[in-house]
Parts: C-alpha cells; sequence; structure tokens
C-alpha cells in the first residue's frame, strides 16, 4: 500500500493500458483489489447476469417438479384471505 501511495498516478496508467486488475498487498497479503471503472462495471454486468441466469434456471427447475401455482389461483387466494373483492 506504501508503493501504491506513492505511485498511484503510475499504478492508475497500468491499470488503463492492461486492462487488468492489481492487487495491492499489506505486509504481503492481498488486501485490495485496484481495477479500471470499466472492468469493475463490467464484473457487475458479468455477476448480474449470472444471477438472473440462476433465478431462470431455479423457476424451470420448480416448473418441471410441478412446485408452481397459476397466477390466477394466488390472486384469488389473497383477495379471499384479506377480502379484496374483485
Amino acid at each position: 500500500m506504501t508503493t501504491f501511495r506513492n505511485r498511484s498516478a503510475d499504478f492508475m496508467k497500468r491499470i488503463r493500458e492492461t486492462g487488468r486488475p492489481m492487487i495491492l498487498t499489506v505486509n504481503g497479503k492481498a488486501a485490495a483489489v485496484l481495477q479500471d471503472a470499466d472492468s469493475y462495471q463490467h464484473l457487475l454486468d458479468l455477476a448480474a447476469q449470472a444471477n438472473a441466469d440462476e433465478g431462470i434456471r431455479q423457476g424451470l427447475e420448480d416448473i418441471n417438479a410441478g412446485q408452481t401455482r397459476l397466477a390466477s389461483d394466488v390472486f384469488n387466494e389473497l383477495r379471499g384471505l384479506h377480502g379484496i373483492p374483485r
């Protein structure tokens, strides 16, 4: 971290040029990851897509296992429970 504090502009130039993250260490142990904003946003986008894909996969698994109900049945049940007229 001391080196980063003293040479932060050099570090930033390097990650912009390479597009690769750098691991900053304290006493030889990883303490932080430095990466450019575009690469970080790309990781966030990949994580969001993976989360959506997993949700779809689980939903399809529930359908195949017969663990779903028609939305109309659920809404009718909720209307009855809460006295909501149709």
